[in-house]
């Protein structure tokens, strides 16, 4: 790594402003609406493995078909989401609820969106905690061991390990990988089918009733489910007031619902089609697993032993089916695991999408710069997560792994979250009344003004959740408000400070920002056949030196690329402004560039994309600039190799024609490792050059006078070694290579 350059000082500070050309069409890596579905599905199922229970602690028996009314809703809820993407606002969630409601509503939105992603990282730690714990003593007592792990306090470690765990890969700088929520989905899948077929073969065997129905008489309120309403007969005597108590426990199962936005970026054409088809995807899934594991559960687990299960109903549900013992035991064993994958993702989702809400809100100028300031060595936003993860840390020592405390502030965050949502939607449906793709169904038409009749029954459904929410749940109405005011004080001051200072960074060199939907050779004023440097923080700029040690700039540009890699979790559906794609970061980082790059006496192009995944943003980058060469700064958690990889994979993924591009890998002590992309000629070794060579001198004797060359000595290895690898040699040839690659290993030439 090369030392910092100093900022130049304000006096010296002469030249006029350098151009950045900032794209504002991001590069996106499009997904089917199967991958899609997969995404959500792996948030919002997580809640299928406690929100059941939760409920039924509340409001007895009848808690399931108030688990199946909030699936009902959810597709409801989905709508209003369908209809937030068909509005293309820029900006993320603070400037999007800031246009329909003004800054006050947008901060409280911010507030209680965080509060949910704080408590998502706890309440799904803690659940892979209490699955994997009630597995363990399941195991001890079949082992015949006295000793059982105590189940809270075990679950609540575990939940510190899971968290502490992604804390560090974000710190890193985790990639998110639908391929990953897409594998976990097919594991899971696998789960429900083997659940849904054995419950059957078990209602046939034994029997089974229905859970009573949601009538007053049915509900068992638990002592806690009431709060400030214990004290009155309203949940006894009127029975919308327990209807609303009974959904108003059972929110948890729509948890991961704006998840839904989050993946309208990538899902590729006909977007909005084929986000509806992805939302009754997941409406059907979300109905057979969560609601399914709700009714199961109620109708197979005894009532005296049901109670035990509380923490882990997918687990006790596995034990009380018909069959052998140590089919049931393996049968939990699997949902432990599967529930761990999913649960484990909900833990990292929470601490991505908190990390993103407040990059967002920095950026707009809510919080200091100096949340956003690089890691110095990944150049991750440090300040946030590590703020972030005390929070949740806090939160599970707090809580000490009781999941229905956890519950009940998590709903609060839920609900609000989803309540401001509508809300928001609602007013721009007035405010911005143009046209659009998706309208939420149920629109009344008075001569010529619109009543969206639907739109305002569900906002107006969600706030009746929000309100009869903060009469039951005490612990969660006082934490969720008290955080909430605490986080939009600490927004609404530090607005006030920052703003302030807007203008006092002295020693920043000052840009013309230009806008472009592309990255082109014209709209860049570069010539083909430049070279890309893409730099990350202006900590790691040893790339960038050695290029323009290397180049001469009046023959071969150079273009200096900051690639914005945005993440799924906390995005939100909306694009980034340009003033958020160059913030006080980028000035810094541009300004230190500029230092370097006049000290070399070079000139350097400057520029700002967007994208999805990183290799995918520089590698189009380089075909939109017909770039020769993609210079970029040794990565500090994966090899040269593996890097080189991930980069032939997103070269394979580039539309036709494709570039040929050299990827250039320059570590700080200056080594620097050549990888060629695409079909290229390979550099043979002496030895290899040799060989080849005898070879062709013992053909050429024994084939005169037939005329035979070198490549096509090269063919006919290549064509023997295709054939090698098709059945049912490939495993034989496979063995050979991966053999020859071990005993080269140690004399490997890195280029």
């Amino acid at each position: 790594m090369i030392p910092s350059p100093e900022l130049p000082n304000p006096p010296l500070l002469k030249r006029t402003a350098s151009k950045v050309l900032i794209a504002t069409t991001a590069m996106l890596s499009f997904i089917s609406f199967w991958r899609a579905a997969a995404i959500v599905l792996n948030d919002m199922g997580s809640s299928a493995f406690y929100a059941g229970a939760i409920a039924e602690h509340f409001v007895g028996k009848a808690a399931p078909w108030f688990i199946l009314a909030i699936m009902v809703l959810a597709y409801a809820v989905r709508a209003v989401y369908i209809e937030s993407c068909s509005m293309f606002v820029r900006g993320g969630v603070y400037r999007v609820v800031k246009e329909a409601m003004g800054s006050t509503l947008a901060k409280f939105s911010v507030s209680a969106l965080m509060f949910d992603y704080i408590l998502t990282g706890p309440i799904s730690g803690v659940s892979a905690g209490l699955y994997l714990t009630g597995l363990i003593n399941e195991l001890l007592g079949a082992a015949h061991v006295t000793f059982i792990l105590p189940m809270n306090w075990t679950a609540a470690f575990v939940a510190v390990l899971v968290t502490v765990f992604f804390w560090w890969e974000n710190i890193k700088g985790l990639e998110e990988s639908s391929e990953k929520a897409l594998r976990i989905m097919y594991v899971t899948t696998v789960m429900v089918v083997i659940m849904i077929v054995w419950c059957g073969y078990t209602f046939v065997v034994a029997g089974a009733h229905l859970p009573p129905l949601p009538r007053l008489e049915n509900l068992a309120y638990s002592e806690d489910a009431l709060g400030w309403l214990g004290n009155t007969s309203l949940p006894y005597t009127v029975g919308l007031i327990g209807i609303l108590i009974g959904l108003g426990h059972s929110v948890l199962a729509m948890s991961g619902e704006e998840t839904m936005a989050q993946v309208y970026r990538e899902i590729e054409h006909p977007k909005l089609k084929n986000l509806e088809k992805a939302g009754f995807i997941i409406f059907v899934y979300s109905v057979v697993f969560t609601a399914g594991v709700a009714f199961f559960s109620v109708m197979i687990v005894p009532d005296d032993v049901r109670g035990g299960f509380t923490d882990n109903p997918i687990g006790g549900l596995a034990m009380y089916l018909a069959g052998p013992m140590p089919l049931r035991i393996a049968f939990r064993g699997f949902v432990a695991i599967v529930g761990t994958l999913m649960l484990a993702g909900a833990v990292n989702t929470s601490i991505v999408g908190s990390n993103g809400v407040l990059n967002r809100v920095s950026e707009d100028g809510i919080l200091p710069e100096w949340f956003r300031q690089p890691h110095r060595r990944f150049g991750t936003s440090h300040h946030i997560l590590n703020l972030v993860v005390a929070l949740q840390l806090f939160t599970i020592v707090l809580s000490r792994g009781n999941i229905f405390i956890l519950g009940e502030a998590y709903a609060f965050g839920v609900m609000w979250s989803f309540a401001m949502k509508g809300l928001g939607v609602l007013v721009l449906r007035f405010k911005q009344p143009g046209e659009r793709e998706f309208r939420v169904p149920f629109n009344l038409r008075v001569r010529s003004t619109e009543i969206p009749a639907g739109l305002a029954a569900i906002t107006a459904m969600l706030f009746a959740l929000c309100v009869i929410n903060l009469f039951t749940k005490q612990v969660a109405t006082m934490a969720g408000a008290a955080f909430t005011l605490i986080f939009f004080t600490v927004f609404t001051i530090s607005e006030r400070t920052t703003r302030k200072r807007v203008g006092a960074h002295a020693g920043l060199d000052q840009f013309n920002l230009e806008t472009g939907s592309d990255l082109t050779p014209e709209t860049l004023g570069v010539r083909p056949g430049s070279v890309l440097v893409p730099v990350r923080n202006y900590n790691t700029l040893s790339n960038l030196k050695a290029v323009l040690d290397r180049v001469d700039t009046q023959t071969q540009d150079v273009v200096v690329l900051h690639l914005r890699v945005l993440q799924r979790a906390g995005e939100g559906e909306s694009e980034l402004a340009p003033e958020q794609l160059f913030s006080l970061e980028e000035q810094k980082l541009f300004t230190y560039a500029l230092k370097i790059s006049e000290a070399k006496g070079k000139t350097i192009h400057l520029a700002v994309a967007a994208a999805t995944n990183k290799w995918n943003g520089m590698l189009r980058t380089a075909r939109g600039l017909s770039a020769s060469m993609v210079v970029v700064g040794a990565s500090t958690t994966l090899p040269a190799t593996e890097e080189a990889r991930l980069a032939g994979l997103a070269w394979e993924r580039l539309p036709d024609p494709k570039p040929q591009v050299t990827l250039s890998i320059w570590f700080p002590s200056g080594q620097e490792q050549v990888f060629y992309l695409g079909p290229h000629a390979p550099h043979l070794t002496p030895k290899e050059l040799e060989l080849l060579h005898g070879i062709w001198l013992e053909l050429s004797k024994e084939l005169a006078p037939e005329e035979i060359h070198h490549h096509d000595i090269v063919h006919f290895a290549l064509t023997d070694l295709r054939q090698g690898l098709d059945r049912p040699k490939r495993e034989d040839t496979i063995g050979a290579v991966r053999r020859h690659l071990r005993d080269i290993k140690g004399r490997r030439v890195r280029r």
